[in-house]
């Protein structure tokens, strides 16, 4: 039987939910005997405990949704969508983020120990799928006594972990909120992660994976991953009102190979600050997770089948005009299999030239939104 405990940690500002004796069985057939997940709380959860709502974090996110990253020593990723008075109002809602099962801000990941205590897992850590983060989610849950949560929300990985509850816990959420994301990962997405993937592990540092203990780190790998990975998150219009074709601290070119433009300067600059708080081992496990996420087949026979447990399942699915990573129309086509179904689903296309990053930008309409739908949908559970 599963033995739960659930620890304060001053030094990382964040909880700890430790599993022991979990054995948590993940879609790849492995098993984890034990397991934590790093998580924090914010808001007052209500008598009831009906005011619960569950954020999902995208690919390099973490459970600091809002208030000081200790990691980074900035604001959390979505701290102006979370907070009192903000579109996720937390003098309402009780809000839950949690570091994903593989992450690397605490909970259990390659860069942690294993089951033995005395090493690190590094390569040997299995593989896991949105699947698996969101099990382990549904645990946390149980751990807090929560039955039911008011709403998951997340955008991009985030929103792969939403659509995931949709159809494995149907009866623990009362709706979901999904932005940028899709039914499945395309081969577009699965190329470009793979040649982050391939610049990891053809750094002479990755050490198939053991880098930790030769007292090394794939930095250069790790940042030409991210670079690689933060232009697919933005679109063209966005680079070019933000940085065209101007150089970078000069008059004229150099004839180089330093960095001449300003878009060259601040890509470097973005692979440099990820190898500071990002995990190479864990950026191919996620990356890896994302990949094998593929619902176009299964989405709606689900639903079908179980019919009765999500009848009262709301969705709100909002997509980016200029998001070319999760277009709209992979957005639409959740929406198309929803309104098939004959299920409580509302559809908003953003106009915006921000690209995907959009989700984590400052958007009125986003804003407004997802204020509205949580609001009108959940105004008994906080009043």
């Amino acid at each position: 039987m599963s033995n739960i405990e659930l620890i304060d940690d001053n030094n990382l500002k964040c909880r700890f939910a430790i599993f022991k004796n979990a054995n948590l069985k993940l879609a790849s057939g492995e098993v984890l005997k034990n397991f934590k997940l790093a998580f924090n709380t914010f808001g007052t959860l209500n008598e009831n405990k009906s005011n619960a709502i569950l954020i999902c974090h995208a690919l390099t996110g973490d459970q600091y949704v809002t208030g000081n990253n200790p990691i980074t020593g900035k604001d959390g990723w979505w701290a102006r969508m979370v907070g009192p008075d903000k579109p996720i109002d937390t003098n309402k809602f009780f809000v839950i983020c949690s570091n994903v099962l593989g992450g690397c801000a605490g909970s259990t990941g390659p860069k942690e120990k294993n089951d033995s205590g005395q090493d690190i897992y590094g390569a040997d850590f299995p593989s896991v799928t949105i699947q698996d983060m969101v099990n382990a989610q549904s645990k946390l849950l149980d751990a807090l006594k929560i039955d039911q949560l008011c709403s998951v929300v997340g955008g991009s990985m985030g929103a792969m972990q939403a659509l995931q509850w949709s159809i494995d816990f149907p009866d623990k959420i009362k709706s979901v909120i999904h932005i940028a994301g899709a039914l499945k990962h395309s081969a577009q997405n699965i190329a470009f992660h793979e040649v982050g993937r391939q610049a990891i592990m053809n750094d002479l540092n990755w050490h198939k994976g053991n880098y930790a203990s030769n007292n090394s780190i794939p930095e250069r790998g790790l940042a030409v991953a991210r670079m690689i990975a933060h232009i697919t998150y933005l679109s063209e219009d966005a680079m070019h009102r933000k940085f065209g074709r101007r150089l970078q601290s000069r008059d004229i070119i150099s004839f180089g190979f330093d960095a001449d433009f300003q878009i060259e300067s601040y890509l470097r600059h973005q692979g440099r600050s990820f190898v500071e708080r990002f995990d190479a081992n864990s950026y191919l496990y996620l990356t890896r997770a994302m990949d094998y996420f593929d619902h176009s087949e299964s989405f709606k026979k689900t639903l079908e089948f179980i019919n009765n447990s999500n009848e009262h399942l709301k969705y709100l699915v909002i997509s980016f005009t200029s998001d070319w990573l999760f277009p709209t129309r992979e957005n639409k086509e959740i929406v198309e299999i929803l309104n098939s179904l004959s299920k409580n689903v509302s559809f908003l296309e953003i106009e915006t030239d921000k690209g995907h990053d959009s989700f984590l930008l400052d958007e009125p309409d986003l804003d407004f939104a997802i204020k509205g739908f949580l609001e009108s949908n959940y105004r008994n559970e906080y009043e």
